[in-house]
């Protein structure tokens, strides 16, 4: 079973639309969908105009670039499991879940059970009526920490919204090889690899992405970083990273050769090279209820298997001083 994606496509107003209304422009600009379905996403706030929502009767003026989210058709096929959930928070409209490693987010092929949509859909038989058992961001299997889920559809189109808006906030704690001198900004485009279509890379040809950070903590040969992603590409911060030349402890994809510091002892050599998933924990999430409109922000403590190895680090830090 393969499982479908939201898909994104990207197009410019012609200067010879200037004066025509959006719903109408995207019908010109998207021939392959009806004109039913491109209005119901634009009420939906899956288009964007030069990065911002519309309403149906703004105009152009010719030159805007257009964003639409095309979303993915719902599965019928994903099945309730029993499944131990760690909730950081519930209400009628959300659900934040704390994510263990090793977790699949959605059923697809290789992994058709097992997810957390499955045990979502145990808890909440109702997300079953939401794309995506009402997930509307991911984390990499292997990655840690918060992830919220909308549980109607209200509230799905909010965070949509909120997403597309760039005013979620989530900040992760990365354990990368290498020292960084100080923390900055990473402003480069990430797209899809084309000699390697499993993997993102940076790429003139990518969407726009940005990833902030800063060390919050130094070891001999690796420092832990706090990210904040400010866009949400696929493997943003991990292709980041490793474009700068840190790039995660442990990533079997974009990590390369573990690098041990010198005159390592056991204990450290064994930690280093027994970690075997990223180093990567999404440990925050902030955003405005979908209902309220309140700010509210979810923290997930770093799993175990992360502190103690960033223990054992310090550790062989201050013995080495």
């Amino acid at each position: 079973m393969v499982v479908e994606s939201d898909k994104t496509l990207n197009s410019q107003v012609p200067n010879t639309c200037s004066g025509m209304r959006v719903d109408k422009v995207l019908a010109l600009l998207f021939p392959d969908y009806s004109r039913t379905a491109l209005q119901k996403w634009l009420k939906d706030g899956l288009v964007l105009v030069d990065d911002e929502i519309p309403s149906q009767r703004d105009k152009v003026q010719g030159g805007e670039q257009i964003e639409l989210v095309v979303p993915a058709e719902q599965n019928t096929d994903w099945q309730p499991e029993p499944m131990a959930l760690v909730l950081l928070h519930e209400d009628e409209d959300l659900l934040i879940v704390d994510k263990p490693a090793g977790l699949v987010i959605h059923p697809g092929a290789g992994n058709p059970d097992g997810t957390l949509v499955n045990g979502l859909l145990h808890y909440d038989l109702r997300l079953a009526g939401l794309p995506r058992a009402g997930i509307v961001h991911r984390l990499d299997k292997d990655t840690t920490g918060v992830l919220a889920v909308a549980r109607n559809e209200p509230a799905r189109l909010n965070l949509i919204r909120q997403l597309a808006k760039r005013t979620v906030r989530r900040s992760y704690l990365a354990l990368v090889q290498g020292l960084p001198v100080s923390g900055g900004s990473i402003d480069e485009p990430i797209g899809r690899d084309q000699h390697d279509r499993r993997r993102m890379t940076v790429s003139t040809y990518g969407k726009p992405a940005i990833t902030h950070y800063r060390i919050e903590q130094r070891f001999r040969s690796h420092a832990l970083l706090r990210c904040e992603l400010e866009t949400g590409r696929t493997h943003q911060i991990r292709v980041h990273l490793r474009h700068i030349g840190y790039p995660l402890l442990g990533d079997p994809v974009y990590g390369g050769r573990s690098r041990l510091p010198p005159r390592t002892d056991d204990t450290v050599r064994m930690a280093l090279r027994g970690f075997s998933r990223q180093a990567l924990h999404a440990e925050k999430l902030a955003l405005k209820h979908p209902n309220t409109g309140q700010e509210m922000e979810w923290m997930a403590p770093m799993p175990e298997d992360m502190a103690k190895l960033c223990r054992i680090l310090m550790d062989d830090t201050e013995k080495m001083a």
